[in-house]
């Protein structure tokens, strides 16, 4: 079987790299330069099977790096390869040390001599063994941890419905009893031997020279699952400007996303038969059939990035009613750029995101009549409503537009270039 679709972008013949990042006293950052040189960024990413945010994001960062004069080649892994039970069996096994994925990116570094890989998505075709070795040729690795599958089979720290940590402190093999990985006991397997074999190796504590969380709340739960908390840096996903905010009258609550129970779809249907305002749903996923036919509740299917936009512009509100810890949820984002307030569920990261009465609501997680009271309250107090809209497009502007981020992004790379240069030298990264 072929290692899959592997893409590369036309920079990958150009291979003058410029100097590394220099030593400043303790903090190893590499100093300011009036111009400085663009950095060669090797970016690599495992794509999902059903193209979802996280996809969108890598090439939004990969646009925004370039836009930013930096050099950016791409390394995209898919799996649209595995399709039979000997093709899962055999990805099964590798998953660990992914020995073709891992000469995929070492090729891609011989051929392009970046400064900084950086990975985001690594599961199943490239695995974490990636950092050892390429910190073995002296470059600088970077990883986005958009999920928790460092510790957490599934990503997200859920189990019946409900949050689960116990794979932070324990045994990953727990994910093996319950199935946690898409109710497969073999691809539990996979991941948890995946996420044991690093954590025995030492692989985020040795090997990667900086990593990238989206929230504070998300890197506490790293720090607790044994990840240095000295190398994780907070960095949101960036977006974009869509533009001037639309003027126009708006009307009623919107959600966008999958139609999963981690998503909190069904405290969502029948909040929609509590509440006076009319709930839009846009997506796809296993719940589907739970959206349809719902008093109150329109269900327009999947929408394009244009559809989308137009959609929340003309919502008075998004809602994100998980029940899961969500990493960083670009829905908000987006729905702040077009000047739209969101209400969430209270739990993880979610009420860091919008604040209550300024950029949104909140409301109790899996509880239908809060979610309910919180959309009535949107509908029936309509100037504020638009005053937290304003309130949103400004953080948006402050926090999540692609020249801050991409502003955030490059010091990062260059802590993690000056760290490999330390440890090539025999000190600790």
């Amino acid at each position: 079987m072929s290692l899959g679709r592997v893409e590369r972008s036309p920079d990958m013949a150009r291979a003058n790299r410029p100097a590394g990042a220099q030593q400043d006293g303790a903090s190893f950052v590499t100093p300011p330069e009036p111009n400085p040189a663009p950095l060669r960024i090797l970016v690599v990413h495992n794509r999902y099977q059903v193209r979802g945010g996280e996809d969108a994001v890598v090439e939004q960062e990969v646009a925004s790096l370039r836009r930013a004069g930096q050099v950016v080649e791409t390394l995209f892994l898919d799996n649209t390869e595995i399709r039979t039970a000997v093709d899962r069996l055999r990805t099964a096994y590798e998953a660990a040390y992914a020995p073709r994925g891992i000469a995929a990116v070492l090729d891609a570094v011989r051929a392009f001599r970046p400064d900084v890989v950086h990975a985001h998505n690594v599961f199943p075709r490239i695995s974490p063994g990636m950092h050892a070795a390429v910190g073995a040729t002296g470059t600088a690795t970077v990883q986005t941890l958009h999920n928790f599958r460092v510790t957490c089979a599934n990503g997200i720290l859920m189990r019946d419905a409900r949050p689960c940590e116990d794979c932070i402190g324990g045994s990953p093999y727990n994910a093996v009893r319950h199935a946690c990985y898409r109710g497969s006991r073999l691809g539990s397997l996979a991941v948890a031997r995946m996420i044991d074999t690093h954590r025995r190796a030492g692989t985020w504590l040795r090997d990667v020279d900086r990593f990238i969380a989206l929230t504070d709340f998300a890197r506490a739960r790293f720090v607790a699952a044994g990840l240095p908390e000295s190398r994780i840096r907070i960095k949101p996903n960036g977006l974009a400007d869509p533009g001037p905010v639309p003027e126009g009258p708006r009307a009623g609550i919107l959600y966008v996303g999958r139609l999963g129970p981690e998503k909190g779809i069904l405290p969502l249907v029948e909040a929609a038969r509590l509440t006076r305002a009319r709930v839009t749903v846009i997506g796809d996923g296993p719940l589907v059939d739970h959206v349809r036919d719902v008093p109150n509740l329109t269900y327009l299917g999947p929408r394009d990035r244009a559809g989308v936009r137009a959609a929340m512009a003309a919502a008075e509100a998004v809602v994100v009613p998980s029940l899961c810890y969500e990493g960083l949820p670009m829905v908000i984002a987006e729905a702040f750029s077009v000047g739209t307030p969101v209400v969430v569920s209270r739990i993880g990261a979610l009420p860091d995101l919008v604040v209550a009465g300024e950029t949104g609501l909140h409301a109790t997680p899996g509880d239908p009549a809060a979610l309910a009271q919180a959309f009535d309250r949107i509908v029936l107090r309509p100037d504020a409503t638009r005053a937290m809209g304003r309130v949103a497009r400004l953080v948006y502007e402050r926090e999540w537009t692609e020249d801050s981020v991409t502003a955030r992004a490059l010091p990062i790379y260059r802590e993690a270039i000056a760290a490999r240069a330390r440890h090539s030298h025999g000190d600790t990264p």
